[in-house]
Parts: C-alpha cells; structure tokens; sequence
C-alpha cells in the first residue's frame, strides 16, 4: 500500500472544520495549549464524531495519523518552539 500524505487543511475539512489558513490559525489559537493530562481525542471542543475520527486514525495508524499528530503538537504549543 502507498503512503498517503494528508494536509492540515484535509484534516480540518474531514473533521468537518473551517479550512482555510486563517480559520486554522484562529481554532489554534482559541484551543491551546491542550493541557497534558487530556487525550487529543478527549478534548472538550470536539464533536462525538470529531472525536472518534480522529481517535480510529491513531488507533489504526491510518494515512491521517501523521497530520493528527502534528494537530496534537500544534494544539499543545510544540508548533514553531
């Protein structure tokens, strides 16, 4: 199977979110830093879809989970440090 690389904004568009650069730099900036002790998954500002999307993309270490990854590191402040 060839690797998939997916962008942030596919990310926000399958998460059903605002997609372009600057509504991604806003929900960003509302939602951080996601404290340690929360799950990107268990995070409060997510739907119950949202959530199990991007929890089965970690799970199943899907073509989603590196840009999932990188939503994890942005929200918890380790984006441009």
């Amino acid at each position: 199977m060839d690797p998939t690389y997916h962008r942030f904004t596919e990310l926000f568009q399958q998460l059903g979110l605002a997609a372009d650069t600057q509504s991604i730099r806003e929900f960003l900036v509302r939602h951080s830093p996601l404290p340690p002790s929360i799950r990107l998954e268990n995070a409060p500002f997510w739907t119950q879809a949202q959530s199990s999307l991007l929890r089965d993309e970690l799970l199943l270490d899907a073509d989603w989970a590196e840009v999932v990854d990188q939503l994890n590191a942005a929200l918890r402040g380790a984006e441009g440090k």
